[in-house]
């Protein structure tokens, strides 16, 4: 479903949910808000393929459901298969499987990990995770993992987002997943590099045109500064990160703050439609502040937004 910007455009709700509830609520209201779709990341809270499993009856009205993402590590592809197949079924074929490599802090801090072959190990979990979200069996024997079985769950086909920044990633999201999740993109870096790289692997291995969610920070305000400041201290973390520090720096930009489209309803709507003809198919709005007061301003708008 398409909204007034022209491309299905999901909220996120975030990496910070700590219950089911609330990402409940936030399903509700994004589908009276008008959003197509609700997506839920993951770091330390919880897990959002059960999240959106359990919410998605009841919100009847959006049309997708899906994590944007999940890291890869301490993963197995036929665990995560059988978890997005069965919520596949859960949500009535509405459901997304976003998925990512990660970072070096995550894959080796939290799980233990090496993360020194980040793309050698993605490759072969999608290599045995495709045919597996399309009801089929894998059999992979790579370096890094292996994968032989198959899964009896009822359901249809899951699509595949893998969260990509580098050249080798987008190459690989281009050949193997039905597109891609990128944050800290601006609209410059989108146009110049995510998509070229992406849509020429897709056209290369004879796929259909990829998917590009650009996942966009706003916040309706009359203080775009004291939101950004805000936003800035948040994001230093993932400014020191090397995949995102590159895109920032193609981007031309300092922090992933300079990105927020802060200000009023009609200057997100521009900075929005700038993502579009940069080449996103589909947009992942969160909200910039935490602030009460703001928050609740740019839902009003965003709901006012979408619904024309």
């Amino acid at each position: 479903m398409d909204s007034p910007l022209g491309v299905p455009v999901g909220f996120g709700v975030g990496t910070g949910v700590t219950r089911v509830s609330a990402v409940r609520d936030d399903a509700l209201w994004a589908e009276h808000a008008g959003f197509s779709s609700i997506w839920v990341s993951q770091i330390l809270g919880i897990d959002p393929i059960v999240a959106v499993a359990a919410v998605a009856t009841d919100a009847p009205g959006l049309t997708g459901f899906g994590t944007s993402v999940v890291p890869l590590a301490g993963r197995h592809p036929l665990a995560l298969a059988a978890q997005a197949r069965t919520a596949q079924d859960a949500t009535d074929g509405r459901f997304t499987l976003g998925v990512g490599p990660s970072h070096a802090m995550v894959t080796e801090g939290f799980y233990g990990e090496s993360y020194d072959r980040a793309f050698s190990r993605t490759k072969e979990f999608l290599e045995a995770l495709v045919p597996l979200l399309h009801g089929e069996a894998c059999d992979v024997t790579g370096e890094q993992l292996e994968a032989h079985g198959w899964l009896t769950i009822e359901a249809d086909p899951v699509p595949l987002l893998l969260a990509a920044l580098g050249p080798r990633m987008l190459d690989l999201a281009g050949r193997m997943a039905d597109g891609t999740t990128v944050g800290s993109c601006g609209p410059t870096t989108i146009s110049r590099y995510i998509a070229p790289v992406i849509r020429a692997a897709a056209d290369s291995a004879g796929r259909p045109t990829p998917r590009i969610q650009a996942m966009v920070s706003v916040a309706v305000t009359d203080d775009p500064g004291r939101i950004r400041a805000e936003s800035e201290a948040a994001d230093q973390l993932y400014a020191s990160l090397p995949s995102y520090r590159r895109v920032l720096d193609l981007e031309g930009v300092a922090t992933g703050a300079d990105l927020v489209l802060a200000g009023s309803v009609d200057q997100i709507a521009d900075g929005l439609a700038g993502y579009v003809e940069a080449g996103a198919t589909e947009l992942r709005i969160t909200v910039a502040t935490s602030d009460p007061v703001a928050v609740d301003a740019t839902r009003v708008g965003l709901s006012g937004l979408l619904s024309g």
